[in-house]
């Protein structure tokens, strides 16, 4: 595996020698030593020292970033510090989490407020829609053109579970409307689902066909393209998207884990620092 030099770090994230020996004193994180001892680290190591230098940038003082991130790792429930969304509230630092947010240091849920320090009114209760059963949608007749009608009738075969019907459907819409975008991106996916990533591949490569600058298809390109084991072609995809749109940090993050695996540290880093940007802690 590929790894960093105290040189890479401080130069691309832009954190000091102190804040990265007191991660390392204090266990944080374990570098292995390289040629004249000299720290290795690892594109784990790299993203745990990114959230710390994002937090000495909220003025949060070293030794209290350090605790806060030995005492996470301490938490259990196998989850990495780099797993989880820190940010600083005040001078403390705090943690997101499905649950809500609280403090790394007492364990107690912070109670998020809104401008005027009041609580969040609540908006009601959600309603998760994905497996609801929606009446069937009425079968297009036979030669029929219109890809509205194939497309929500593919979307009603799903919800029914007829996963062969709404690939036969999806295909009928984007035969009607080639630049039917929606429809060749759930067609994709049904595919994805199913594990038939070569058919997903080939799908994704007919849409863009038809909708070369659409940066969706472009990124869920790579995935499928992931999925098929094909890592630099799917790299490709990611850039493509990119070049398309710039601020899309999924395509970022993936590009990123994809050069460290390939072997291109550098461009791992500036790849994920663009993701941090996007996507900021706090």
């Amino acid at each position: 595996m590929d790894d960093y030099s105290m040189r890479d770090v401080q130069g691309v994230l832009g954190i000091s020698r102190t804040v990265v020996t007191a991660l390392i004193a204090a266990g944080v994180i374990a570098p292995r030593r390289g040629a004249r001892q000299a720290y290795r680290f690892t594109f784990q190591d790299v993203v745990l020292l990114r959230t710390a230098q994002s937090l000495r940038d909220s003025r949060i003082p070293t030794r209290h970033i350090t605790r806060s991130l030995k005492r996470l790792q301490g938490l259990g429930e196998g989850r990495p510090p780099t797993g989880l969304r820190l940010s600083a509230v005040g001078g403390d630092v705090t943690v997101q989490d499905r649950q809500g947010r609280w403090h790394v240091d007492t364990g107690q849920f912070v109670l998020d407020l809104d401008a005027a320090g009041r609580p969040p009114h609540p908006s009601g209760n959600i309603v998760d829609l994905r497996h609801a059963r929606a009446p069937a949608a009425p079968s297009p007749s036979v030669g029929d053109t219109d890809p509205t009608g194939w497309f929500e009738r593919a979307v009603a075969s799903e919800q029914h579970d007829d996963a062969p019907g709404a690939e036969a459907a999806y295909r009928q819409a984007v035969a009607a409307a080639p630049d039917y975008l929606d429809a060749w991106l759930n067609l994709g996916c049904l595919l994805s689902e199913q594990g038939r990533h070569a058919d997903a591949v080939a799908s994704y490569r007919a849409a863009l066909a038809a909708l070369p600058a659409q940066p969706l298809l472009h990124f869920n390109l790579g995935v499928a393209l992931e999925d098929a084991g094909a890592p630099r072609e799917a790299l490709e995809s990611y850039h493509a998207c990119i070049e398309l749109a710039p601020d899309f940090a999924d395509a970022h993050y993936n590009a990123a884990r994809l050069h460290e695996a390939l072997g291109d540290p550098r461009r791992a880093i500036r790849h994920y620092n663009q993701y941090r940007r996007l996507e900021p802690v706090d």
